[in-house]
């Protein structure tokens, strides 16, 4: 039978602590094919020059057709309702309120959408606007075209820790993408390109704690090399980074080339700045392609890394047994048919004190049963002289 000892309250502690973990991404997954999974729902029409898109891509460490692969993070696009962009492609408003586009721009109504959401996600607002920084009440700061970066939870577990987000982004193109995988291609070039990148990064959010109320904690993306220039937001808890196109990368770059698009012909042929005139014609997929094989680059090295927290809740139990406690032995080989101890020299038969080694430590309710056991490394003596406490930590 088993020796039991209540536990009191005050052997009884909780603790809480943070474990941080490097996460790193390589540009060869964005930038990569096979390792960008598309859920093409949109379809503008059936025949030749249908438009099919997705409404958001998923990047993954390898290959997505394995089984082994990994979701790093979703990526989506979004435009404001009361943004230039929106305003420049849009035609009226009908009798049901819903708002009419020119036949040259594409999905408007789902950029809107994808943007409504995040907003209602992350300000509790779904008319709401993003703003870098994110305190800011003026005007020019206002994100009207967003990049919407979506962390799994399997890199960021609790959030992301603060001042720890970096990311290198190429702000100019020099080709655009064309993909084989649906009729809505693109080939589109960007002329007078850059080759050089810049880095992106939350430097300075630990010392200005900013809160959103349904977002919770957010840091301003800056431009590392002059933190003046505020390029976006990052919101830790949710582990989602929302970027401002207009300021992230070279928004007056001429695009020049064709792309499948609702009008006469069905494709568009454009010679225009990336944003407005590229965003409100390209098709979502058409976008996001464009972005994810141009601005992180297509190598193995590492375009984007941050730190995450675990929160680590902890139950410290102080097991105490004092010098007259626990000297014996459960075990059924302690004792002899007749009931007594079997001692170690015959010689001392009555006379040797009693003594045990702790092996295992059990917890258990009211009921006396069994919730939790706690394994020694290795056996501990305890006899008359000794006076032991064990902590038993409980983590989750």
């Amino acid at each position: 039978m088993a020796t039991f000892k209540t536990i009191s309250s005050a052997d009884i502690k909780t603790t809480r602590t943070t474990l941080n973990q490097l996460v790193d991404f390589v540009e060869e997954d964005v930038s990569g094919s096979a390792t960008r999974k598309k859920y093409q729902v949109f379809v503008t029409s059936s025949g030749g020059n249908a438009v099919t898109s997705s409404l958001f891509q998923t990047v993954f460490d390898q290959n997505y057709a394995l089984q082994t692969a990994n979701e790093i993070f979703d990526m989506t696009f979004g435009v404001h309702s009361g943004s230039a962009t929106a305003f420049s492609a849009s035609t009226g408003v009908d009798t049901n309120g819903k708002i009419l586009f020119t036949s040259e721009s594409l999905m408007m109504r789902e950029k809107i959408n994808v943007y409504r959401q995040f907003s209602q996600t992350l300000l509790g607002d779904a008319s709401g606007k993003f703003r870098a920084p994110f305190s800011s009440t003026t005007d020019t700061d206002d994100i009207d075209n967003a990049l919407f970066l979506c962390f799994k939870r399997l890199f960021t577990r609790d959030g992301v820790k603060r001042e720890t987000f970096a990311m290198r982004f190429f702000q100019s193109s020099s080709a655009g993408h064309a993909s084989e995988a649906h009729p809505s291609n693109v080939d589109v070039t960007a002329t007078n390109p850059s080759s050089g990148s810049v880095i992106f990064t939350d430097v300075g959010a630990a010392s200005s704690i900013e809160r959103s109320q349904f977002g919770g904690d957010v840091g301003n993306i800056v431009l590392a090399s002059d933190t003046s220039q505020t390029v976006g937001l990052m919101f830790y808890q949710k582990g989602i980074a929302v970027l401002d196109i207009e300021r992230a990368l070279n928004s007056n770059q001429i695009m020049t080339g064709s792309l499948s698009a609702v009008g006469a012909t069905g494709v568009a042929h454009i010679s225009a700045s990336f944003v407005p005139h590229f965003v409100a014609s390209a098709s979502m997929d058409q976008i996001l392609d464009h972005v994810a094989s141009t601005r992180f680059g297509s190598g193995s090295n590492t375009f984007l890394t941050f730190q995450n927290n675990t929160k680590i809740n902890s139950t410290l139990v102080f097991c105490r047994a004092t010098a007259d406690e626990f000297n014996y032995s459960s075990n059924p080989s302690y004792t002899d048919s007749e009931g007594r101890i079997i001692v170690i020299d015959e010689s001392e038969q009555g006379t040797q004190k009693s003594f045990a080694f702790v092996s295992t430590i059990g917890l258990y309710d009211a009921n006396e049963e069994l919730l939790a056991t706690a394994k020694l490394s290795r056996p501990v003596e305890k006899n008359d002289e000794k006076d032991l406490t064990f902590r038993v930590r409980l983590d989750f």
